[in-house]
């Protein structure tokens, strides 16, 4: 007797992970975390009556401060998912400062925004020859163009900024003459109402009002340029056929070429927006923060901003949250110093609590232990003091930065074949 076979429905294919699934978290759970988040910064408000933790000033200051940095992280994203790590920000944008503050005050502020934007540029081509034409190891590339930048600065003030007219109009070595403003944007009717209700100090209700209050009053055209530039990367880069070929260029740079692929146009193509990017947050600082190109006034933004990539796990979301931490604690310690930064520390207290409890729940006793040991450090420091001292305060926003990467560090994924040297047709 023949052995029949009864007819068996092909296996179902596979189900495509949805956006949400690849990155770790559902829309539900972000909006749950945040929400968790208001309702603890609400509390811990009301707790200390440090009304300036979330109010407009400090969202707006917030924001401010935010924006260069974060641009330098994009710019961080641009080249290192292309696999080019650039060490050479802070120097790209010290050259944007210079750009911007130089032809600003010759012609009007936007020819500066554009020429800080060609300043960033050409110091992304020369990283862009010495790492991908010629081999050049990318940290000593970045560390040279770090130094050059400044240099270069330094010597052209001297050059441009200390005769003839620019010195009549205040120009001296270490800065150029004052730069026309640029225009901002403030939504009258909005912005009036928040403030309002932000002045009642009621639970929740006066917080989510300075917050979005902040977002709307005096926003800088090149921070809602920021914003556009956040949403369009993440588009190019992630939802069409350029950024897939250019982040397998960071991936798998052989298996790219073998699909053809050009991938030092890709690379060169990255590094260059990379630069235009990070000397776009050095013409912020040049035009919007201080009105004039000075000497220094990047102030580490640069590494900051990489700081701020790597916490974001080379993903534009999560740079735009690194980016806003930073310049939320850059903007409380600014404004406020001790007293307010005093009433950040019950809001770490609840924090490593939490972490606390996760690690435990997840079986990591040593790191649980460790994080409600340092909870209960906190806490007693918050209860015998009144306010933080003036040095600590100054370093608020490093020791939130080192914090957040520290306890980020366990799920973050480079790009595969980021920062190695790659010459064409070697997978043959």
């Amino acid at each position: 007797m023949t052995a029949t076979m009864t007819d068996a429905p092909p296996p179902a294919a596979p189900k495509a992970a949805t956006a949400s699934q690849r990155s770790g978290r559902s829309l539900a759970q972000i909006l749950l975390l945040v929400a968790g988040g208001l309702l603890l910064l609400a509390a811990v408000r009301m707790i200390t009556g440090s009304q300036d933790l979330d109010s407009t000033g400090q969202v707006s200051a917030a924001l401010g401060l935010a924006v260069p940095i974060g641009l330098a992280g994009l710019a961080g994203l641009w080249s290192e998912r292309s696999g080019v790590v650039n060490i050479g920000l802070e120097g790209m944008m010290i050259l944007g400062t210079f750009g911007a503050g130089w032809i600003g005050w010759q012609t009007n502020p936007w020819l500066g925004l554009l020429a800080g934007i060609a300043f960033g540029v050409l110091g992304g081509l020369v990283h862009a020859v010495a790492t991908v034409t010629f081999g050049v190891d990318h940290i000593v590339s970045g560390v040279a163009i770090n130094l050059l930048a400044l240099g270069a600065t330094q010597y052209l003030a001297k050059l441009f900024f200390t005769n003839g007219a620019a010195a009549n109009a205040g120009g001296n070595p270490k800065q150029s003459p004052p730069v026309d403003s640029l225009p901002d944007v403030t939504l009258p009717g909005l912005s009036d109402g928040l403030q309002s209700l932000e002045k009642h100090h009621w639970f929740l209700v006066s917080d989510i009002a300075g917050i979005l209050g902040g977002l709307v009053t005096h926003l800088s055209v090149i921070t809602i340029l920021a914003v556009v530039l956040f949403v369009a990367s993440w588009w190019l880069l992630w939802r069409t056929p350029f950024g897939l070929r250019l982040r397998s260029c960071g991936e798998n740079p052989t298996a790219a070429e073998s699909l053809g692929v050009n991938v030092y146009s890709y690379k060169y193509a990255a590094v260059a927006i990379s630069g235009g990017l990070a000397g776009l947050g050095g013409a912020f600082l040049a035009l919007v923060t201080s009105h004039t190109y000075l000497e220094g006034q990047t102030g580490g933004r640069g590494y900051i901003g990489l700081a701020a990539m790597i916490f974001g796990n080379w993903r534009p979301g999560g740079l735009a949250m690194g980016a806003g931490l930073f310049g939320y604690s850059d903007a409380l310690q600014l404004r406020n110093g001790g007293t307010t930064v005093h009433a950040l520390l019950l809001l770490l207290v609840v924090l490593l609590v939490a972490l606390g409890a996760w690690k435990l729940y997840r079986k990591a006793m040593v790191q649980g232990l460790t994080s409600l040991v340092m909870a209960v450090l906190v806490l007693v420091w918050y209860l015998v003091t009144d306010s933080v001292p003036s040095d600590f305060v100054g370093a608020t926003p490093y020791v939130v930065t080192l914090l957040v990467l520290s306890l980020s560090a366990q799920r973050l994924r480079m790009p595969k074949a980021d920062g190695m040297r790659y010459r064409k047709g070697q997978g043959k």
